[in-house]
Parts: C-alpha cells; structure tokens; sequence
C-alpha cells in the first residue's frame, strides 16, 4: 500500500497480517544495538519492533545498503545511516518504512492506521473547530473512510516529517490538514524551521487501513 503513495526515489517496504515472530542472526533478526533497546519490553513489543526492523533492512536495501542496525534518538524516532532519511510506521495487522538518499529527499513521514472511529473524545484534541466541521459535512456526503481517523494519521505523519528536520513534534494544534476525497492532503505547520510551513501528502484507504504519507524535497 504505501508504495502507491511514493515517488521512484522513495525506497519502501511492508508486511502485512500478524506480527512475525523475530527471526534470529544479523541482519534478520535485531542487532545487538537493536536488541539492548527493547530487552525490558515485553514479547508483543518486541515483536512488533522486530518487524519494523525488519522493513526497514528491506527497504534500505532497496536503496542498495547494506543491513545495518536502525536505532532510536532521544524521541524513539528511528536513526537512519548517514545521507538517507526515512520514516517508519506500525498498526495492528500492518508494518512499513519508507527510506530515500537525502540528496533527493530531505524528509519523509508515513502512518498508517486501522479505518476505523477515533476513541470516543480524542478529535477535540486532534482537530479544531473548522477541522471538525469538515469533517462532519465529509462523513455526510461521502461516508467511504472514516475522516477523523484520516486527518489523526495526516497530522502523525507530518510530526515524523517535521521533528528530524527541525528537533521539534509540533502538536495536533500546530498542524492544519484538509484531506481531498481523491487521496492528497494539503498540510500547515504553524512552527519555524527549515522544512516549509506547507506540505502536500496522499492517503489510501484499502483493506481496513488508512495509509498517509508526506514528503519534503531536498
């Protein structure tokens, strides 16, 4: 899925269905750097971070790298080799990194989420007042994907966009988002830096997920 949102000079990869259980051995399994990050999490976790690993190798050797550790910073934000940038994404059932050369690309963001409802009381943090009402005219006429979930996932993946590039997650508050029903998304970042202030991303719906990805040109 995420591929179809992507530019050729984005490197991607996926995986689908339940959580592998993590295979052993350099390059397959976790690295021991990788591996001193989640020994104190507990089996699901590691499971799911093992296979978000295991996506990025896939996807980094898209970009003809070879397999390397993928370690966190300070905000759990995944740590790409020198000149690439990416960005990496899990939900139940789905898991995908998408990497480029920094050289082509300065930064990139992807979510993906369940097309489902947000929890009761989350969209008055996620949205503001004409988000909302955007949202209710769209649910009204076009019922097709659940609007509240896809703006959460725009505005995620515009966070993962935005903090390597800048050293700041803007909040829900700060980013402005109005998805087009034919699958683009126009982004505000009400925050200084050096990525711009606006952004065009896409999204899918497909299989019971919602996927969105953003990019940002060197």
């Amino acid at each position: 899925m995420i591929a179809d949102l992507l530019p050729p000079s984005v490197a991607a990869a996926e995986s689908i269905g339940p959580v592998p259980e993590p295979e052993q051995g350099p390059g397959q399994g976790l690295f021991p750097a990788e591996e001193a990050l989640v020994r104190t999490a507990d089996p699901r976790r590691r499971a799911e971070f093992s296979a978000g690993r295991a996506c990025a190798r896939a996807a980094l050797a898209g970009l003809g790298l070879p397999a390397m550790p993928v370690l966190a910073g300070r905000a759990g934000e995944p740590c790409w080799p020198p000149g690439v940038t990416g960005s990496l994404t899990h939900c139940a059932g789905y898991r995908a990194c998408a990497v480029a050369r920094a050289a082509d690309v300065a930064g990139i963001g992807i979510d993906a989420e369940p097309d489902d409802g947000l929890p009761a009381g989350l969209i008055g943090s996620v949205a503001n007042g004409a988000e909302r009402a955007w949202i209710a005219r769209q649910a009204a006429s076009s019922p097709a994907v659940h609007w509240d979930r896809l703006l959460f996932s725009a505005k995620e993946a515009v966070g993962k966009l935005w903090y390597p590039l800048t050293g700041h997650w803007p909040g829900f508050g700060q980013i402005a988002v109005f998805p087009d029903p034919v699958g683009t998304f126009e982004a505000q970042v009400a925050a200084s830096g050096p990525a711009p202030a606006g952004l065009t991303g896409r999204w899918l719906a497909r299989g019971g997920l919602i996927v969105t990805a953003v990019i940002c040109y060197a």
